[in-house]
C-alpha cells in the first residue's frame, strides 16, 4: 500500500519553501501530491495553470512528487486521490492558528482525513509567497527565494 499525501495550496509563486516541504514529505510518503487550488477569493498573479507549470519544471526529476490543480473541498479531493492525509507547512508560529483552524474543520468535515504539519529548513522559515512578490515589486533579486525561472516569470509579470 502507497502512502500519499496530499499538499495543497496557492502557491503564487512556488518558493524553496515549498519545495523543501514537499521533498521532506517524501522521506514519510511514498507520494506526495502537490495540489494547487483554485481559489476565487485570492488575487493571485499567476494563473493555476501557470502555478502547477512551475511545480512541475521545479519538481522534474523528484521521485514520488506529482502536481495536480482542484477545486472544491480538500478534503473530497483527498478522498478522490485515495488518500487520508493532508500535509501543510508551518513556517512562524503565527501561521500555527489558521492552520489548527483549518486542520479542526477539516477533521469535522471528513473524520478519516488526518493533517499533518511539517517544518520546513530554518533557512525557509520566514519565507512566504506575499513576501515574494512584495520584494519583487521592489526590485529584490529573488535567486536565493525562487528557482531561476520563477523569479524570471515574476519579474517579466510585474514590469520589475
Amino acid at each position: 500500500m502507497n502512502k500519499i499525501a496530499i499538499y495543497p495550496g496557492s502557491f503564487d509563486p512556488v518558493t524553496y519553501g515549498h519545495l523543501d516541504i514537499i521533498k521532506r514529505g517524501l522521506k514519510i510518503f511514498d507520494k506526495v501530491i502537490v495540489a494547487v487550488a483554485h481559489d476565487s477569493e485570492k488575487k493571485s498573479l499567476f494563473e493555476v495553470s501557470e502555478r502547477v507549470a512551475f511545480l512541475k519544471k521545479a519538481l522534474k526529476g523528484v521521485k514520488g512528487a506529482e502536481v495536480d490543480d482542484f477545486s472544491g473541498l480538500i478534503v473530497n479531493y483527498v478522498k478522490k486521490k485515495r488518500s487520508n492525509v493532508v500535509m501543510r507547512g508551518l513556517r512562524m508560529i503565527s501561521d500555527f492558528e489558521y492552520e489548527f483552524q483549518m486542520a479542526l474543520t477539516n477533521r469535522k468535515l471528513s473524520k478519516d482525513v488526518e493533517t499533518i504539519f511539517m517544518m520546513p529548513s530554518e533557512s525557509y522559515s520566514y519565507l512566504s509567497s506575499k513576501l515574494i512578490k512584495e520584494a519583487a515589486r521592489l526590485g529584490a533579486d529573488l535567486k536565493s527565494f525562487v528557482p531561476s525561472f520563477v523569479e524570471k516569470k515574476i519579474k517579466e509579470r510585474l514590469g520589475s
